[in-house]
């Protein structure tokens, strides 16, 4: 229990968490990951390297800190994490070797003067606070799952039936159960958690799922990444026939009921979880505007798939613009995203529902540019584990 004098104790490590979060989260990582083999397939290392983790740790950290008397003022902060917990099969028992680690890393960095025994009580019952709260939002995700038509809990075998090169870079698995079974639906936008072990090390990973649920099978498309420990194993090893385990869909990133014009927008392999959503709007009938780029036209995924949406579907307007154009390329538009592009291939109407994905500089520009072009910003929603204000710095 979290009393009165408690949560002033640890709001007044405010100050802390703001000048040196990211330093604490980095030692925190170094412990763990270090002492607890259990818990390391939970972490993605290229995440770790970069320091992507640590200060997505650090402002979450902070956010709760912050909001300590009013958990409902961090808003979707909460759904985000559930999501990724319940993609990554987080459970019960990891949550005492987080608040352990977590513990020591506020003793060993802010040190014995600072981090005084009333400041690890304080946060230790804080810590317990916040992990019942997921505990009990996860529980309630994986329940859910497990008694939904097609829905299973824990890890569930799936066949590769397929394998189909979308570009030079990335490539789709269709993934069928092993046991014949139906599988759960999913929302547009959700993705799945894949587990995988290569050379005796565990590894988990999210892949969006690229396909409209059919009750059938799940499709992912995954881009090769330079390095990729996992994705260069799926593009290179893995064959039709072979065998992967997969947890249920999750994920808050999702479309929205509404009859608005619906606005897409992606870079790369950010338009995975876009074409769920384009096949839910197209077949309920709502305009879409789907805007996408790409390098060229040898990296540009599912572009034959949207030309024939295109010619399917009137109230479908699609633009495409390459970075770098191949001598071969017909690309309407080059260069990057901005602002005369999206003023000419916005609809009329700023009262759309916009939604966007991609790497971090290009969310970072699109978030700023349809603000500046007057979409609301409570209807401009976009995927990104970590605050808002790394993309409005990017």
């Amino acid at each position: 229990m979290l009393t009165a004098a408690q949560r002033d104790l640890v709001k007044a490590t405010i100050p802390l968490l703001e000048t040196g979060g990211e330093t604490l989260t980095r030692h925190f990582y170094g412990i763990m990951l270090g002492e607890h083999a259990e818990v390391r397939a939970l972490f993605n290392q290229a995440h770790q390297a970069s320091g992507n983790q640590a200060r997505a740790l650090a402002n979450a950290v902070l956010m709760y800190a912050k909001h300590i008397d009013r958990l409902e003022a961090l808003g979707p902060l909460v759904g985000q994490i559930v999501a990724k917990h319940v993609a990554l099969q987080v459970l019960p028992e990891h949550y005492p070797i987080v608040g352990s680690c977590l513990l020591r890393a506020i003793r060993e960095v802010l040190g014995p003067d600072v981090a005084t025994d009333e400041i690890i009580d304080a946060w230790a019952a804080a810590y317990q606070m916040l992990a019942d709260l997921l505990i009990g939002a996860e529980e309630q995700v994986y329940a859910a799952n497990e008694r939904a038509p097609g829905g299973w809990r824990g890890g569930r075998e799936f066949l590769v039936s397929d394998k189909v090169r979308e570009s030079a870079e990335i490539i789709s698995f269709h993934l069928r159960p092993a046991d014949g079974g139906a599988v759960v639906d999913f929302l547009p936008g959700q993705y799945i958690g894949l587990r995988l072990v290569l050379d005796g090390k565990e590894e988990r990973r999210n892949y969006s799922l690229s396909q409209a649920p059919n009750g059938r099978s799940y499709r992912i498309s995954v881009k090769r990444e330079a390095g990729g420990r996992v994705s260069n194993h799926l593009h290179d090893q893995v064959q039709v026939g072979d065998t992967l385990e997969l947890f249920a869909p999750a994920g808050d990133f999702v479309l929205q009921p509404g009859d608005k014009p619906l606005v897409l927008i992606s870079a790369g392999v950010g338009i995975t979880p876009t074409l769920p959503m384009l096949d839910h709007a197209l077949a309920s009938g709502r305009p879409v505007h789907f805007i996408h780029f790409a390098r060229n036209g040898q990296v540009h995924a599912f572009r034959e798939l949207i030309e024939r949406h295109q010619q399917a579907h009137p109230q479908l307007r699609s633009h495409v613009c390459y970075s770098e154009p191949a001598g071969n390329d017909d690309a309407p538009a080059t260069g990057f995203i901005r602002r005369e592009l999206l003023e000419q291939w916005l609809p009329a109407t700023r009262d759309v529902d916009a939604y966007f994905l991609g790497p971090k500089p290009f969310m970072a520009a699109t978030r700023r540019l349809l603000r500046e072009l007057g979409v609301p910003e409570a209807q401009s929603r976009y995927e990104f584990f970590g605050p808002a204000a790394a993309l409005d710095a990017a």
